[in-house]
């Protein structure tokens, strides 16, 4: 039974455990090694294919301390992921060029050293500023076994590499028949971010939640129950959620509840899937409403967002917070009988994101 490390972006984000879980269901017959908060064995208890080695573990806070004040550009999980088989990383937005992005750039350059077969699964590249930081992961990419792109955008910058791949989103082939999608209910879901988290969104809070108080009201009129979900607490939508709470009227708040993802990801999921209607600002809210053929109006934070309308050629309303103050909520409601995609050929392209993997390991 192989071993593989995977790197991923363990803070209770639902779309990135969501990863992680496909991931561990498609290879039941690998051992995967998460480095993380040891209450993420709540988040996968389901899976008996997937060890959690604990974070906080004195020996190895200690250890990390030791090596970051020595310059040395490796961490526990780099010294424990060079003793497996292979290493995945996995996730969506982890090329982004941030400040101290060296500090990641060059723990990868050291782990590559080590000859430990290395794979990217569903990422996105960028935003960027400097060429150095493209030629730089150009250079890296070169000695891994496979990096797959979930967006035409960022797999144009390196298809030149024949071990890169274009794939859709690896959430668009998960399989949904645990999920009660055939059960709907009478209530919309509402994904909410705090924007000024985001340095591009710094100053947009008010407005959008405003808006969100606006399309929630507009729901509420017409006898609509409205779910305002948090995918990721951490990142301040529990807090988006009780600052759009402040703002509706008394007379309309029996219409509105909450959910906050922390642990529970089949309760998220049947959430999303027994809905009549998914409003999405956070990404994978508009994937998984497509998932479960829910009509959806995206609220595109991000190229991200916006790159993979495009790419799947969604032709239904959607805004970007760039005309966020200029959104009518009626059009919001409207759209709820045109916004609907047939996801039929992303559900197969999404396969491709294994298929080195699935090479490297002989899946049958």
């Amino acid at each position: 039974m192989k071993k593989i490390m995977i790197y991923a972006y363990t803070s209770f984000n639902l779309g990135d455990d969501l990863f992680i879980k496909e991931l561990c269901h498609r290879y039941p017959h690998v051992q995967f090694y998460l480095y993380s908060n040891p209450k993420y064995k709540s988040n996968f208890k389901h899976l008996k294919n997937i060890n959690i080695i604990a974070n906080t573990n004195l020996l190895y806070r200690g250890t990390n301390f030791l090596l970051r004040n020595l310059n040395i550009n490796l961490a526990v999980e780099d010294i424990l992921a060079r003793q497996k088989d292979a290493i995945i990383y996995i996730g969506g937005s982890i090329f982004m060029q941030l400040k101290g992005w060296e500090k990641k750039f060059n723990r990868i350059k050291s782990v590559l050293k080590s000859h430990t077969p290395f794979f990217i699964i569903g990422a996105n590249f960028g935003p960027y500023t400097d060429k150095e930081f493209v030629d730089g992961y150009r250079s890296l990419f070169r000695k891994m076994k496979g990096i797959s792109f979930r967006d035409r955008y960022s797999y144009n910058l390196f298809k030149d590499l024949p071990n890169v791949t274009l794939a859709d989103d690896v959430i668009f082939q998960m399989d949904t028949k645990q999920y009660q999608a055939d059960i709907e209910d009478d209530y919309i879901v509402i994904s909410v971010i705090k924007p000024s988290i985001r340095k591009h969104l710094e100053g947009y809070d008010e407005i959008y939640y405003e808006k969100i108080k606006d399309i929630s009201i507009e729901f509420a009129k017409k006898g609509h129950k409205v779910i305002l979900m948090s995918f990721c607490e951490r990142e301040g939508d529990v807090e988006a959620i009780n600052s759009v709470k402040s703002l509706i009227p008394e007379k309309y708040k029996d219409y509105i509840e909450e959910y906050k993802y922390k642990h529970d990801i089949d309760g998220a999921l049947n959430i999303i899937a027994q809905s009549k209607y998914v409003v999405a600002t956070r990404f994978h809210a508009m994937i998984l409403g497509w998932v479960f053929k829910k009509p959806v109006f995206p609220i595109a934070y991000s190229d991200k967002m916006t790159n993979v309308i495009k790419d799947i050629d969604f032709k239904g309303s959607y805004v970007d917070f760039h005309s966020l103050k200029s959104l009518n909520p009626k059009l919001v409601y409207d759209s709820m009988e045109t916004n609907t995609v047939d996801i039929s050929e992303q559900r197969a392209g999404a396969e491709k994101h294994f298929a080195k993997l699935d090479d490297y390991l002989k899946k049958k």
